[in-house]
């Protein structure tokens, strides 16, 4: 990753936030914690769609970039909901995300696209399992 000698850290800082602001909205539609289902103090219904499912999404791969693992799927699959959040529930309301309330699905949206295209950094799991596969393969072409 190019840049200053903060780059890496503050991407890392990045994924680690919007992941885990993601999270938080999963697991306030799952278990209605935090606010619950949207401010409604309770969790979303099991199973319907597609509340419980954008929750499970939420949740899962919240997680998954926050910590870093399969980084980019997670991300790719966070962006997609996220658009499709924003295009079936807001859009239709307003066109713009100030006028119809999609402020976070679309920054959600980006955030996670610009994840999935640069990747999780070095300062993910994903980062430490490339590195020690590289550091494998060299030790092997060594020998």
């Amino acid at each position: 990753m190019r840049g200053n000698r903060f780059t890496e850290v503050v991407w890392a800082l990045f994924r680690v936030v919007i992941g885990l602001l993601f999270a938080l909205h999963g697991a306030s539609t799952v278990f209605g914690v935090f606010g619950g289902n949207r401010g409604s103090g309770h969790a979303a219904q099991a199973w319907t769609w597609p509340g419980w499912y954008a929750g499970v999404i939420e949740l899962v791969c919240g997680l998954l970039v926050l910590v870093g693992l399969l980084t980019v799927p997670a991300a790719i699959l966070a962006s997609g909901s996220m658009a499709y959040a924003y295009f079936t529930v807001h859009q239709p309301h307003a066109l713009l995300p100030l006028e119809n309330g999609g402020d976070a699905p679309a920054l959600f949206c980006w955030a996670f696209l610009a994840i999935a295209v640069v990747g999780p950094g070095p300062w993910s799991i994903d980062g430490l399992l490339r590195s020690r596969t590289q550091s494998t393969a060299y030790e092997t072409a060594e020998a």
